[in-house]
């Protein structure tokens, strides 16, 4: 069972930036997935996932959202989420937080192991640690 906590305000907001950026760039068979990372400053960095036609280079919008903010000198991770937009021919009116694919759960813990997740979990939406998300995680170390 996961260790799991209430979203705050601030939390609402992170998701908000995450549906603003996809719905902004949503384009069908390229962009569905929108992110959002809160640094420990404060600061928050958004960005669509991109599709490719060869599905394994695709990138997903956690790692450009990482990205973006080590780009701009924010490398200390609090929170991160990310949401789907509805295509076209989904009878889904708006954006749903969705968890973080197991590459991005590899990810988001190499840059930050502090830093919580956003997800849906027994129908609520709650953060928990990526640690949690990622038991057992792999390492470079030889034990």
């Amino acid at each position: 069972m996961l260790k799991v906590r209430p979203l705050e305000d601030k939390d609402y907001q992170l998701i908000k930036e995450a549906e603003k950026v996809i719905e902004k760039n949503y384009r069908y068979g390229r962009h569905h997935i929108g992110s959002a990372v809160r640094t420990t400053s404060g600061r928050v960095f958004s960005a669509v996932h991109l599709e490719a036609n060869v599905g394994r280079i695709a990138v997903c919008g956690e790692a450009m959202a990482i990205g973006k903010s080590i780009s701009e000198g924010e490398n200390e991770f609090e929170t991160i989420v990310a949401v789907a937009h509805p295509h076209p021919n989904e009878d889904i009116e708006k954006c749903w937080v969705v968890s973080p694919c197991g590459m991005c759960r590899e990810l988001i813990s190499d840059y930050g192991k502090n830093t919580d997740v956003i997800i849906s979990y027994h129908s609520k939406l709650v953060k928990c640690n990526v640690m949690e998300l990622l038991p057992e995680k792999y390492t470079k170390e030889v034990e």
